[in-house]
């Protein structure tokens, strides 16, 4: 008698365990499988099978069966079951979650199906196909068919196309099979992404030297199966290329490769660059798919077709088999780490991933996380640089415009002077502009100037965002919309007015300045549809547009040859972020948006405007000197007892009531002083704890709270980690409670 042990699929911390089942005689069970089973009350219910038992200590007349499996394979490796395990045990999240992450979302409940469309087949032996269709002479429907199936290419054709050639000619195609003449089959119609895009195959290009010694240390890792490195690479160094010899080495052992990117507006472009030097051999996976494609291209992935997945972080659950090597593009970007339950950081995950398979990690940025240079330094990565450019050019010139300046000099245009010039000689040359802003709308807030008051969203304690499309004001945390005021609801003037700047409002500025020069726009807004991340880069990249306008999905990774100027509008707001990491974020945003200009024979100028020239993060990211800003962030970050020298630990509480919300907050910050006092050796790692409003303190009417614990980054620590997400977890009529480790925002 066989037995198995189950999770079912049901994310409640009560049946967060395994439950035993019998396997039927002559059933193939294998760990990874989906199969039903029975559930308490519940006749069926879908679970993931984990392991094997031999022997069972529970009463057989308790054991049930398993019904049957939903495949005739493992829908989940042995490799990624153990890295569901990982999560659940460091995310402090149910297993079933866990394994929720690890297959499409449509395959649990039945809810997706495989694309199938009819073909008709010449069945007809060669030597007499003339005689046959002469045969149909009465029958002309059958004649023209029997006639384009010969002319087609492996005698065969799709239905469909027939018809749009022939006219309706269901009848025809019916009775023709019924003659045994042609034969009508059902085929499956693999659902790709980006389907439409031109796989243009691409000779190598000649290698850099420091391309080269990058790869000389790489290769020989990858050989042996092992290390662990992190490239940091100037803008425009060639570290795409580096990624493509790699993925090659590790495909030449048989073996298979991820590379992740931190945006989806970025998947394009990779997959463009991966596809024309591997064509089908690369696969694509990432949220923004249709639920066809996701789980065609996974199911395509699964059977072991494809070599190499490009895809955001959850293509780091690909069911990829002998996976060889690992690629974090843009590596520190905060993109990697999913904020919802449950919580993973897509970086340390790749980590685990290949010191289970035994692959190669390379973790890669122009800008690397503090963390991750930290780690450098240690010796636990081992560091590859490419200070230089392709070809010698030149990084671009960095204006710095102090905009204290311009207003001083009557100026209160989005553009400086100095910017609009530069804008103009660009547009004159032929050449391509990117202007970056990091907000959308056309201006943040709306204010009245007599009064001082904002127009604030009913529902969340953040100002409304106005957006000229639509002639409304958005709260672009609850998407609440109302009209723009014509006077002002507090005092009754009339002089209520914009204030600062969105990507709506400089797009509106370009087409007024220049009307004969096609713009768009890139953010949040227009890329909601469906492919519209790949519709407006191929239409800038076209040369259609010249001029894009974007927030920080434009800001990394792209490569326009005909980019000569950027333009950085306002710097200053991601400067003023209450987040001990707004210095280094828009240092990160600052350097890459920078290394957009400039990356072909055409040396390219930036302008940089800001209210705070003097800045750390402006002067570093103005000479690309990210040494100089490592080691002045990193002697704030260890006087301040910042990560990564310390741990924050973070316990929100949404309740509908305010006092609700602080109350259940200094409840659990009670716990956790008893919890601490009765463990001094945990105790002496703890630094503060505190209860505080949320910097956003309502949202969707619900009020926030937090109880903020900031402790010595040691492994002891993950006991008071684990404490904490035990008290997130307890149940509380009216308010909601959710533990985050390190989030990457603290508003």
């Amino acid at each position: 008698m066989r037995f198995c042990q189950v999770i079912v699929d049901i994310a409640h911390e009560d049946v967060d365990r395994v439950f035993t089942y019998r396997i039927p005689e002559g059933m193939t069970v294998l760990p990874g499988m989906r199969v039903h089973v029975p559930f308490g009350h519940r006749k069926r219910i879908e679970g993931i099978v984990i392991r094997f038992e031999e022997h069972c200590d529970v009463p057989e007349d308790r054991i049930r069966e398993i019904q049957e499996p939903l495949e005739d394979y493992p829908v989940i490796l042995p490799q990624l079951l153990d890295l569901a395990d990982y999560i659940h045990r460091t995310s402090f999240c149910a297993m079933a979650q866990a394994l929720r992450l690890l297959y499409p979302a449509e395959m649990r409940g039945e809810r997706i199906t495989q694309k199938k469309r009819e073909f008709a087949v010449l069945t007809v032996p060669e030597d007499i196909r003339t005689q046959v269709r002469e045969a149909q002479h009465r029958a002309p429907k059958r004649a023209a068919i029997l006639e384009a199936l010969e002319q087609s290419e492996g005698n065969e054709a799709e239905t469909a196309l027939l018809r749009s050639r022939l006219g309706e000619c269901r009848q025809a195609l019916t009775a023709l099979a019924a003659m045994g003449l042609i034969r009508l089959e059902q085929r499956e119609i693999l659902r790709r992404p980006y389907g439409e895009m031109e796989a243009l195959s691409a000779a190598d290009p000649e290698l850099t030297l420091e391309q080269r010694a990058v790869l000389s240390q790489l290769l020989p890792a990858i050989d042996r199966g092992e290390g662990r490195f992190l490239l940091y690479g100037v803008t425009g160094s060639g570290k795409t290329e580096v990624y493509i010899r790699a993925v090659r080495a590790v495909a030449a052992q048989g073996k298979t490769a991820i590379v992740l990117v931190p945006e989806i507006a970025l998947t394009p472009q990779m997959v463009s660059w991966f596809r024309s030097r591997f064509g089908e051999d690369a696969a694509v996976l990432h949220s923004r798919l249709s639920p066809g494609e996701r789980y065609d291209e996974w199911r395509r992935i699964r059977r072991g077709e494809v070599r190499v997945v490009i895809g955001a972080r959850s293509a780091i659950f690909a069911p990829l088999d002998r996976v060889g090597l690992i690629i974090v593009d843009e590596e520190h970007e905060q993109t990697y780490q999913a904020e919802n339950t449950p919580q993973y950081d897509a970086r340390d995950l790749a980590r685990r991933r290949c010191e289970r398979e035994g692959a190669t990690l390379l973790l890669a940025s122009a800008t690397p996380s503090l963390r991750s240079f930290a780690l450098a330094q240690r010796g636990d990565l081992t560091l590859l640089e490419m200070p230089t450019r392709v070809a010698g050019r030149p990084l671009p010139e960095v204006r710095i415009i102090d905009m204290r300046e311009e207003l001083r000099q009557g100026n209160r245009s989005v553009f400086s002077g100095a910017m609009l010039d530069g804008l103009t000689r660009c547009m004159e040359a032929g050449k391509q502009a990117i202007l970056f802003v990091n907000r959308r709308g056309y201006s943040t807030f709306v204010s009245c100037r007599s009064c001082g008051y904002t127009v604030q969203c009913p529902h969340c304690d953040i100002s409304m965002t106005y957006h000229s499309s639509g002639n409304v004001l958005r709260c672009h945390y609850c998407g609440m919309e109302q009209p723009v005021p014509a006077e002002c609801p507090e005092c009754g003037s009339r002089y209520i007015r914009y204030f600062g700047t969105g990507t709506q409002r400089v797009e509106e500025e370009v087409r007024r300045r220049f009307p004969g020069v096609l713009a768009l726009r890139m953010d949040n807004d227009t890329t909601r549809g469906k492919d519209a991340h790949a519709t407006i880069l191929e239409r800038f990249r076209s040369g259609e547009a010249k001029i894009l306008v974007g927030t920080q999905m434009i800001a990394k990774g792209l490569d326009f040859p005909n980019v000569t100027m950027v333009g950085i509008v306002a710097a200053d707001a991601m400067l003023k972020l209450p987040d001990y990491r707004s210095a280094e974020r828009a240092f990160q945003l600052l350097t890459q948006v920078a290394g957009r200009a400039g990356r072909a024979d055409t040396s390219g100028e930036v302008f940089l405007q800001t209210y705070d020239p003097e800045h750390y993060a402006v002067e570093t990211a103005s000479r690309q000197d990210y040494r100089a800003f490592y080691e002045r962030e990193m002697h704030y970050r260890r006087q301040a007892l910042y990560p990564p020298f310390t741990v924050i630990a973070r316990l929100v509480f949404e309740a509908d009531e305010d006092e609700r919300g602080r109350r259940e907050a200094s409840a659990a910050a009670g716990e956790m002083e008893a919890f601490f006092e009765k463990r001094l050796y945990l105790k002496k790692y703890l630094k503060t704890m505190r209860v505080l409003e949320c910097p956003v303190h309502r949202i969707r009417d619900k009020y926030r709270w937090e109880l903020v614990v900031k402790m010595v980054d040691q492994p002891v620590c993950r006991e008071a980690l684990e404490r904490l997400s035990a008290l997130a977890e307890g149940d509380r009529t009216g308010c909601r409670s959710v533990c985050q480790i390190n989030p990457q925002s603290l508003l």
